[in-house]
C-alpha cells in the first residue's frame, strides 16, 4: 500500500465414518477363547467436535480471520446495480478442516445472508457482530474437504481508519471498485479473512452491459444477456483476501500481452487521458526491472486500474491488478507509485506476512523498491535517499520499531521509510552481492507463502554468512536512532 499522495523516497462425512468405524476380532472357533485372553482391539480415534475459532490469532487484529479450517478456493459470483448500489452474491468456499469442527465462521460485514449449505445439505447460520456462523448438519472431522455456499444480498459498505481513511467498497458515479487493507474482502464477500489463510479465486461480476468489470488475474470469456454483462477473472496463484478486487464502470482498457502473459490496463473515463495513462504504460517495463532484482515475475498476469474517488488517498498492491487512486497523478507522470506497487507483487502478495505486525516486510521492501529505481534511472542513489531520509525524518520514526510497529502505526512512516532505511543498512553489512541474492531467495523460498521478520533475519544470516543481530536490533527493533552504517 501506498498510502502517500506524494514520492515515497523518504496471506467429508465418509472419512469421518472410517476413522469413527471399529474393527472386528477374528477367532479360532475350534477352541473356545475367553475374553480375558482374546486380542484387544485397537483403539478407536475418538472425535472432539468443537466450534472453530473466531479469530485467526492475529496479535493486532485477533478477530480477524477464523481458526479450524484452511480455504483452497473461492468461486464469487456477484450481480451489481449501480443505480440501486445493491449486490446479490453467490460463493462457493471450498477448504479443509484442521480440527474437528461442529460449527465454524466466516468474515462478512453487513449484507443479508439468504441461505447456506455445507456439502450442498443446508446448514444453519447466526450473525455475531461481523461473524457468520455456520452449523452444517454433520461435524466436520479433521482433514475433510468440504464446500460451504453463501447465497447473500444488500449494500456494500466501507469501514474508516484513522491511518489510512476509508476502505473497503466505494459506490462511484458509474459503479464502483474496492480496495482495502488490512480489510476490505469481508465487505462484499464472506471469507476467511487474514493473509494467513491464501487460497485462489475465480471472480464472475455480472453489472448493466456497457459498463467494465475488472478483478485480479487472467480474463475468461464475456457473456451478454438482457442487458447485463458478466466478466470471468481467475487468479491461479494462491492470494490473500484483502488483495482481492473489483473495479466496475467506465474504463478505458488497453489490453496486450508481455512476456506470453496478458496485461490488462484501465483508467477511469472520469479522469482525462493523460499522467495516469502514461504511468500505467510504464507497467511492464517497470515490472521487468524489478525482475531483475527481485526474480521472476510471480503471477500469471500484469496490470493496474486507476480510480476516482474524493474520499480514497491510497495505492493498494491488488495481486496482478493494483489500484491507484486518480490523486497519485494529480501532477503528472508518477512512476514511484507503480514501482512500490509493482514491488508488492513479490514482497506482499506473493510472500505475505503472517501477521499484520510485520508489514515492513512489505512496505520497507517496497519502499526501497523506488530507492532501486532512482538508482536504475540514474535519477538518485539509494545512499542519497538514505541520507536525506535519515537526517530528515520525524523524531516519532525511531520511537517506532518498524518490525513491531505497533497497531496505530501499522501504516505510519517507520514500516516504510525506516523498513527501507533497514534495508539499506543490511545492503552495507553484507555488499551488494549478498544483499541481492538475499532479496532473490526470499522472494522464491517464501512465494506463495506467508512469511515472518525472524525467518528473514535467518536467511539474510545464512546467505551472507554473517552473525547480523546488530544491524537488525538497532534498525528493525530499537527504539533510538541507529549510529549510520
Amino acid at each position: 500500500m501506498n498510502t502517500r499522495g506524494k514520492t515515497v523516497w523518504a496471506a467429508l462425512a465418509a472419512a469421518a465414518l472410517a476413522a469413527t468405524a471399529t474393527g472386528c476380532t477374528s477367532h479360532d472357533t475350534g477352541s473356545p477363547t475367553s475374553a480375558s485372553s482374546a486380542p484387544a482391539a485397537s483403539p478407536t480415534p475418538s472425535l472432539n467436535f468443537q466450534a472453530g475459532a473466531a479469530g485467526i490469532g492475529d496479535p493486532y487484529y485477533p478477530t480477524y480471520g477464523n481458526g479450524g479450517y484452511d480455504v483452497a478456493s473461492y468461486a464469487i459470483k456477484v450481480k451489481y446495480d449501480p443505480k440501486t448500489n445493491r449486490l446479490n452474491g453467490d460463493v462457493t468456499v471450498t477448504a479443509s478442516a484442521t480440527a474437528d469442527l461442529s460449527t465454524f465462521n466466516l468474515d462478512l460485514r453487513g449484507m443479508t445472508v439468504r441461505s447456506v449449505a455445507v456439502d450442498e445439505k443446508p446448514a444453519t447460520q447466526t450473525r455475531t457482530g461481523n461473524e457468520l456462523v455456520i452449523t452444517p448438519d454433520h461435524g466436520l472431522a479433521t482433514g475433510v474437504k468440504f464446500t460451504v455456499r453463501v447465497v447473500y444480498d444488500g449494500v456494500p459498505g466501507s469501514v474508516t481508519d484513522p491511518e489510512v481513511g476509508k476502505m473497503g467498497f466505494f459506490h462511484t458515479a458509474d459503479g464502483a471498485f474496492v480496495v482495502g487493507e488490512p480489510e476490505s474482502a469481508s465487505l462484499w464477500f464472506p471469507v476467511n479473512d487474514h493473509p494467513q489463510d491464501k487460497a485462489t479465486y475465480d471472480v464472475q461480476i455480472t453489472v448493466p452491459a456497457g459498463l467494465t468489470a475488472i478483478s485480479n488475474g487472467v480474463q475468461g470469456p464475456q457473456q451478454t444477456e438482457a442487458g447485463w454483462t458478466t466478466w470471468k477473472w481467475s487468479e491461479s496463484k494462491p492470494m490473500a483476501s484483502y488483495l482481492t478486487t473489483l473495479a466496475i464502470g467506465d474504463y478505458r482498457v488497453v489490453n496486450s500481452t508481455h512476456k506470453g502473459k496478458p496485461v490488462v490496463l484501465g483508467v477511469t473515463k472520469q479522469l482525462a487521458k493523460g499522467a495516469a495513462d502514461t504511468s500505467m504504460s510504464h507497467t511492464v517495463a517497470i515490472a521487468d526491472y524489478l525482475e531483475s532484482v527481485f526474480g521472476a515475475y510471480p503471477f500469471d498476469s500484469y496490470g493496474g486500474v486507476v480510480v476516482k474517488d474524493d474520499d480514497l488517498h491510497f495505492a493498494l498492491e491488488c495481486q496482478s491488478r493494483p489500484v491507484y487512486s486518480a490523486g497519485f497523478f494529480r501532477r503528472g507522470v508518477n512512476d514511484s507509485v507503480v514501482v512500490h506497487e509493482l514491488a508488492h507483487q513479490w514482497f506482499g502478495d506473493s510472500v505475505s506476512v503472517k501477521t499484520w505486525q510485520d508489514i515492513w516486510l512489505n512496505e520497507g521492501f517496497a519502499s526501497y523498491a523506488e530507492w532501486l529505481w532512482a538508482e536504475h534511472k540514474h535519477e538518485s542513489t539509494a545512499q542519497a535517499i538514505f541520507d536525506n531520509v535519515y537526517k530528515n525524518s520525524d523524531a516519532s520514526i525511531w520511537r517506532t520499531p518498524p518490525a513491531k510497529p505497533g497497531k496505530k502505526e501499522l501504516f505510519g512512516d517507520s514500516p516504510y521509510d525506516r523498513g527501507a532505511m533497514a534495508l539499506h543498512a543490511l545492503r552495507k553489512a553484507v555488499g551488494d552481492k549478498a544483499f541481492f541474492e538475499i532479496l532473490k531467495k526470499w522472494a522464491e523460498q517464501k512465494a506463495d507463502g506467508v512469511a515472518t521478520t525472524d525467518e528473514f533475519v535467518t536467511l539474510a544470516e545464512q546467505v551472507s554468512g554473517k552473525q547480523l543481530d546488530s544491524v537488525f536490533q538497532a534498525w528493525l527493533f530499537g527504539t533510538k536512532k541507529p549510529a549510520k552504517p
